[in-house]
Parts: C-alpha cells; sequence; structure tokens
C-alpha cells in the first residue's frame, strides 16, 4: 500500500508542473502585451527551493510516522493554503505568472484575495512550507525551508512592489 504522504506529495508536484504550464501560457499573453519582467535574477533560487522542499518532505517525512492530531491540523491548513493560492490565481486570471511581469498602465488588481493583502500567493505559500512537512512530523524540513522561503520572499516582495508601483518596495 502506498503511503498516503506521498500521495500528497505526488499531488503538489503535479500541481506544480501544472501552475508551470498556467505561468508560461500567461507569460506569453503578457509579453505580448507589452508585460515587463522584474526580479528574474531570484528566480532560479526560487524554483530550487520549490523543487528541494518537495524533495526534503519525502526524504525526512518517510522516516517519522504520521504525527496523529499535529498531522491532521497540518493537512487542514496545508488545504486552506491550497485554497488561498487558486483564489488569488483565479483573480489573476491571465496575469498570475510565477516571474513578475507587469504590463506598464495595468493597475494592480484589487479584487478577491487581493482586496485583503498584496501578496496572497506568497502567504498560501508560506503556509504551506510550513504545514506541508508537519503531516507526517518533518519538523527540520518546516523550519529550513520556512527560513529560506521567508528570506527570499523577503527580496521577491520588494521587487514586486516596485514593478507594481507600491509606494513601499
Amino acid at each position: 500500500m502506498v503511503n498516503p504522504y506521498i500521495v500528497v506529495i505526488a499531488a503538489l508536484a503535479a500541481e506544480r508542473l501544472y501552475e508551470l504550464w498556467l505561468s508560461r501560457r500567461n507569460a506569453r499573453l503578457q509579453l505580448a502585451r507589452g508585460a515587463i519582467e522584474a526580479g528574474a535574477a531570484h528566480f532560479p533560487a526560487m524554483a530550487l527551493i520549490h523543487t528541494l522542499f518537495l524533495a526534503s518532505c519525502l526524504v525526512e517525512g518517510l522516516q517519522k510516522p504520521f504525527p496523529g492530531a499535529i498531522g491532521w491540523i497540518a493537512l487542514a491548513l496545508a488545504a486552506g493554503s491550497q485554497a488561498l493560492r487558486y483564489w488569488a490565481i483565479a483573480t489573476l486570471g491571465p496575469r498570475w505568472n510565477v516571474r513578475v511581469l507587469v504590463v506598464p498602465g495595468d493597475a494592480p488588481i484589487a479584487t478577491g484575495p487581493y482586496r485583503y493583502l498584496h501578496h496572497p500567493n506568497y502567504v498560501a505559500v508560506a503556509l504551506e512550507m510550513i504545514s506541508v512537512p508537519l503531516i507526517h512530523g518533518a519538523f527540520m524540513t518546516a523550519i529550513v525551508f520556512s527560513t529560506l522561503n521567508a528570506a527570499l520572499l523577503a527580496v521577491r516582495i520588494r521587487v514586486e512592489n516596485r514593478a507594481l508601483g507600491y509606494s513601499r518596495g
């Protein structure tokens, strides 16, 4: 029988592949509209962190037993992070991308979760980096990758805020 945690991580990997496909499609649309990319230099680090994150979840998590209540709470939090992520993606529509692509003159989106937060997708990613490893007791993965993600997001959010024209970037 397959460990259910493997299924969760495989589903997240499949989701990432779908997001990369969607991002490429959206990038073509935005570039055709004159989009300018910001922060391309940090994108390889982001891709590496996300790839290693999933691998680390498996390597550490499969060595540990399911942690009971903590695992169920983490699973619920991970599901909530996915709901927030797809609300953000749906709200941005063709403007959503894994890269920072901004069409000059386009105002930032201020509907959906963007009514409440400038970067709801990053909140979803932060929740995911904490919760997914904890589903199977991978505490070190949660700590290490949450820390790496926080450092990366400090750069990414600053770049994106400047590109979107927010007053504080």
